[in-house]
């Protein structure tokens, strides 16, 4: 049998999925869509409570969508961008109920750098590397790049890399607020398994109920964010009995 394309491991309530096409530098095609969408459900169907999602070896987390598949078949990219489409792994970490930590192992360029931008946060490796090269490939960005990343870094720096196809080091892209934080490639693995522990020591609902407020909001205006936040506590503490607060 071939090697699988993603590699699952649970443990202690968090999913390890790793992209498993090193020497393909982990390039996302068709197959390894189907995979990595049935592994971010299969996380969630067995009660993880926060994911890590890396790529195998140490030059790529991924390099985007496999270029190769789409010069053969431009319609794989009409395919990925559907929300409902079992191959677009950006609307699966949408539907999922837990935390999703990206650890950058390396580059993570254009459809990859927008897998990155759909989870929960980036820890990147000393040797990361980060571009969008849509401009230079001539396609769109189609899970949310264009949007994304401005508000995340600003609209200057987001756009220089937009129009430039420029790469990023770890180093900028920590300074920019792209990234948590940097570590050494060695650690990196052990440090966002670390983070994710911390994550899934709370009690499950607290932190699903958390983590959808604040995936939801982000999306909004602040005021309609802030009524947001409002209405949900409030329905939260409509409740008949004393709420139990834990001090940690």
């Amino acid at each position: 049998m071939s090697n699988p394309l993603v590699l699952f491991d649970l443990t202690d309530n968090i999913a390890l999925i790793t992209l498993n096409r090193p020497e393909a530098m982990n390039a996302m095609s068709r197959d390894l869509r189907v995979e990595l969408v049935q592994a971010i459900e299969r996380a969630g169907a067995l009660g993880a409570r926060a994911i890590v999602l890396t790529g195998a070896g140490d030059r790529a987390f991924t390099a985007g969508l496999d270029l190769k598949e789409i010069s053969a078949d431009p319609q794989v990219l009409a395919e990925a961008v559907m929300p409902d489409s079992p191959v677009n792994p950006v609307a699966a970490i949408a539907r999922c109920t837990c935390p999703v930590i990206a650890a950058i192992n390396g580059v993570v360029i254009t459809g990859g750098l927008e897998l990155a931008l759909a989870c929960d946060m980036m820890l990147a490796s000393d040797n990361a590397r980060f571009a969008d090269t849509h401009a230079a490939v001539g396609v769109l960005p189609g899970w949310g790049l264009s949007q994304k990343l401005s508000r995340l870094i600003g609209p200057g720096r987001a756009r220089e890399m937009h129009f430039s196809a420029r790469q990023i080091d770890a180093a900028t892209a920590q300074d920019w607020g792209l990234v948590n934080r940097t570590v050494p490639l060695a650690e990196l693995l052990n440090e966002a398994l670390g983070l994710a522990r911390d994550m899934a020591a709370h009690e499950p609902d607290n932190l699903s109920q958390i983590t959808a407020l604040v995936r939801e909001g982000w999306g909004m205006a602040l005021d309609d964010a802030m009524a947001l936040e409002a209405a949900r506590s409030h329905e939260n503490y409509q409740v008949a009995q004393p709420v139990n607060l834990v001090r940690k």
